[in-house]
């Protein structure tokens, strides 16, 4: 598959929108797919993680548009099963520093019933380092 056919990071998850992005706030709604799920039709772990992750990295970056985020740290807590249908992730940054912040996320459904909390210490990396140790890397291939 060549990048330009390949599903981006944003359909991979389900992404279906962007609710609010706000200084150091991020909602984004998710469609829970059947591929996406196990046993008795929950999905994944990984899937309810990554769609929080996803929602602190946007509150991170929404105050520092500059910056990458990379996860230093993530813990989650699974409280109820995500099921088929729609989930929205929410994201806000609880504390920042110049290099490292620490943010908070939870993913509810469209009751607004929480399904998952998690936290995560983000590191600030200057988006212009990132992209180019990734250029270096791919030129090594």
């Amino acid at each position: 598959m060549s990048a330009s056919t390949a599903p981006s990071l944003a359909s991979a998850l389900g992404q279906v929108r962007v609710v609010s992005l706000e200084a150091g706030r991020a909602v984004i709604e998710y469609e829970v797919g059947p591929h996406m799920c196990h046993s008795g039709g929950v999905a994944q772990g990984g899937f309810v993680c990554g769609w929080i992750d996803a929602a602190m990295a946007h509150a991170s970056i929404s105050r520092s548009p500059d910056v990458t985020p990379m996860s230093l740290e993530l813990k989650v807590s699974y409280f109820a099963p995500a099921r088929p249908g729609r989930v929205l992730a929410e994201g806000w940054i609880e504390r920042a520093g110049r290099s490292t912040c620490f943010a908070e996320g939870r993913l509810t459904d469209l009751d607004g019933n929480v399904l998952a909390k998690a936290t995560s210490t983000i590191r600030l990396i200057p988006r212009a380092a990132v992209e180019a140790t990734t250029r270096r890397a791919l030129e090594t291939k």
